[in-house]
């Protein structure tokens, strides 16, 4: 190895020392955000199998409408919301979307019928509309691309731990039945919508809008950091085109990627959305009983080992520099699991290879975000990754809409969790085929 390249690869004291603050201040704080978001936009699988479809006469495939209805309002403001962050100011933006997010959240404990959950649905989609590529965009502008799949994963893993933590707690508040004269399915909305007002109220306080408003850097950390986004942003100028809104819309590589991106979010809403479904009726297929908190826990389980995948997963991702089969592995890994699952004979058995699928979600999703801004910049970066994350989560509307109509007309999970199984492969092929076509940043290459 070179002299040049060996002082790349090991990071300064000012750098170490920079990097580990922001991700000491600010990643807990935007995980948390994101933790009460997934936890607020999935709080309906929980509410469906205890009560919530019995009170309000709610067939499979009505249940997945009202599921991926969400995603309608999301995906059309998703562009312009990422847009008004950039002019606006993560803070001030980021706290407007969790307060309305909340408020909207909270009028699910008094729903009474179908239309009424569509439309609240419909309405959350909208308020929480641009949360999640805000957050990406926001952690991005932190840390130089060497450091972005680090800060991404930390902020992942809020994502199955959500389920880990939520599950059970949303077991608990739904065990809390007849508190106040209400159902547990309501009192499990209200007490998980109550935590985004008081978090997006604090979010105007806390977080800083760039690295002259955080306090907590010194002079020379934020001149260090100041010099690096600088150089890595002049090195995109040659490329007019990763700063303009419109060449990044139409650029063939952020489609790619908006398809690769699809296949995932597929899987991932239709394990989210069916899994305490699924879990319910092991009384039925094994024979078995568990109480509400049981099951909560049993959700738990892939979730945990998600986690922990997506740790080391991304540790790797971020020692060599993402790569093409840091995507297409695990993505291939769930395609072939999703099927197998069908097959079990027991709760335990099946349980086992459903969490290889949550660990092969969880292992692509990180890793892939860090693959935009290494072409994409300024406002293009804020479009281009509004975007892909609009394509993919209309996957969000179709999963749950699919798996619950074709469940209604074949009687079983075994056709859509088929459906699962073939766009992540989808996703697994074009991944490999994008090495090509997103090299990885100079930072991460070793001779």
């Amino acid at each position: 190895m070179n002299m040049k390249t060996d002082a790349l690869a090991k990071p300064s004291v000012i750098e170490s020392r920079t990097i580990r603050k922001i991700c000491r201040r600010l990643v807990p704080f935007i995980a948390l955000m994101f933790f009460i978001n997934f936890l607020d936009r999935t709080a309906i699988s929980f509410a469906g199998p205890n009560g919530m479809t019995q009170d309000l006469g709610m067939t499979a495939a009505q249940f997945g409408f009202a599921s991926g209805i969400f995603f309608i309002g999301y995906i059309f403001l998703e562009v312009p919301s990422n847009l008004a962050l950039q002019k606006f100011g993560a803070r001030i933006w980021l706290a407007r979307i969790m307060i309305t997010w909340g408020m909207v959240a909270v009028l699910f404990t008094w729903v009474s019928s179908i239309s009424g959950l569509y439309w609240l649905r419909f309405f959350l989609g909208i308020a929480e509309a641009g949360f999640f590529p805000g957050a990406i965009l926001y952690l991005s502008t932190w840390v130089p691309s060497s450091q972005r799949t680090k800060i991404l994963s930390l902020f992942y893993l809020s994502q199955p731990l959500t389920t880990v933590i939520g599950a059970p707690l949303a077991s608990l508040l739904i065990e809390a039945h007849g508190l106040f004269g209400l159902e547990g399915w309501r009192i499990m909305f209200f007490g998980v919508g109550v935590p985004a007002i008081i978090v997006g109220i604090a979010t105007l306080f806390y977080l800083p809008d760039s690295s002259k408003d955080a306090h907590w850097l010194t002079d020379e950390e934020r001149n260090w950091l100041d010099g690096q986004l600088k150089a890595e942003s002049k090195s995109k100028s040659h490329d007019p085109e990763s700063h303009r809104v419109m060449s990044a819309l139409i650029n063939g590589r952020v489609w790619l990627l908006s398809a690769i991106y699809f296949g995932m979010v597929y899987s991932l809403y239709a394990l989210a959305f069916f899994l305490p479904t699924v879990i319910a009726g092991f009384e039925t297929k094994f024979g078995t009983k568990f109480d509400v908190f049981e099951k909560g826990l049993i959700i738990a389980i892939p979730y945990l080992a998600a986690a922990i995948a997506l740790y080391f997963w991304s540790a790797d991702a971020t020692k060599r520099g993402v790569r093409a089969w840091h995507i297409g592995i695990p993505a291939l890994i769930g395609a072939v699991s999703v099927p197998v699952a069908l097959l079990m004979t027991s709760p335990e058995t099946t349980i086992a290879v459903v969490t290889i699928t949550a660990c092969s979600i969880f292992c692509v999703l990180p890793n892939f975000w860090a693959l935009p801004s290494r072409f994409l910049s300024g406002a293009g970066a804020a479009a281009g990754i509004a975007l892909i994350n609009s394509i993919g989560n209309a996957a969000g509307f179709a999963a749950p809409y699919v798996t619950g109509v074709v469940k209604d007309a074949t009687g079983g999970y075994e056709i859509p969790m088929y459906i699962v199984g073939a766009v992540m492969i989808l996703s697994s092929i074009l991944a490999f085929s994008i090495g090509s076509k997103i090299r990885p940043p100079m930072e991460v290459v070793k001779i």
